[in-house]
């Protein structure tokens, strides 16, 4: 076993191809030294080291592959690397902060129980992107992740969560996968009060990035924008 444990990185990456965003240098220069990474895809995540400028070439590192499909019992797998040779492992999510809205969280909590020290490093986070762009409350706000994605329960979460907000007086925030979200905007305009604001935040850090907030009543009155297909998150507070 080596005297001292390694650590467990956690390296964001860009929200799309072609991201205005790049990732800072502090966080490129500790994942170009790294050899051992968990990762949702692994063609993905070698795509993204390549661009990093990984100092080893990609085939001689390893990858443990983490996502929906990964066996709970292989976790504690993807940390011996660090608990008994001593070595970095770099944690990457397939866009964007991992662990958040991503299968991270679950190797992240398993190396707090390892004590093994766990490294957030800088970059973007769409979260909190489309709330600073947003320009509802950033004060007090909540994030829910995936609603329902049947039509009836999609407009009574969306309720709920407009009465939340107005009790609360905080912004609610949450995703969906892109094929589905012409279905939330329609469904948002139906179910929701005239007054409440609904936030759209598209495509964010590229060149194609739309981001709007209006009143419901006011997205009534103009065309729903193209929102298909396309990485989107939503954000309502109520008034």
């Amino acid at each position: 076993m080596p005297t001292k444990k390694g650590k467990l990185y956690l390296i964001p990456t860009p929200l799309g191809e072609d991201s205005y965003a790049p990732i800072p240098e502090q966080t490129l220069a500790i994942a170009r030294e790294l050899r051992v990474f968990v990762v949702e895809k692994g063609k993905v995540a070698r795509r993204y080291l390549k661009d990093f400028g990984l100092t080893a070439p990609l085939q001689e590192c390893r990858y443990f592959e983490l996502n929906k499909f990964t066996e709970e019992q292989d976790i504690p797998t993807f940390l011996e690397p660090a608990l008994k040779e001593g070595l970095d492992i770099g944690l990457l999510s397939d866009a964007g902060a991992p662990g958040v809205a991503d299968p991270g969280a679950r190797v992240v909590r398993l190396a707090h129980e390892l004590d093994i020290e766990v490294v957030p490093l800088t970059g973007p986070s769409s979260i909190l992107l489309g709330l600073m762009a947003a320009g509802l409350d950033g004060q007090r706000f909540r994030f829910h992740g995936y609603l329902s994605p049947k039509r009836p329960q999609l407009a009574q979460a969306l309720q709920k969560l407009e009465r939340e907000s107005r009790k609360a007086k905080q912004t609610e925030i949450f995703i969906e996968a892109p094929y589905r979200n012409d279905a939330v905007f329609e469904t948002a305009l139906q179910a929701l009060s005239p007054t409440t604001d609904f936030s759209v935040a598209t495509d964010l850090t590229l060149d194609s990035q739309y981001v709007c907030t209006k009143s419901i009543a006011a997205w009534q009155k103009v065309t729903a924008p193209a929102l298909h297909k396309r990485p989107t998150l939503f954000l309502l507070l109520a008034r």
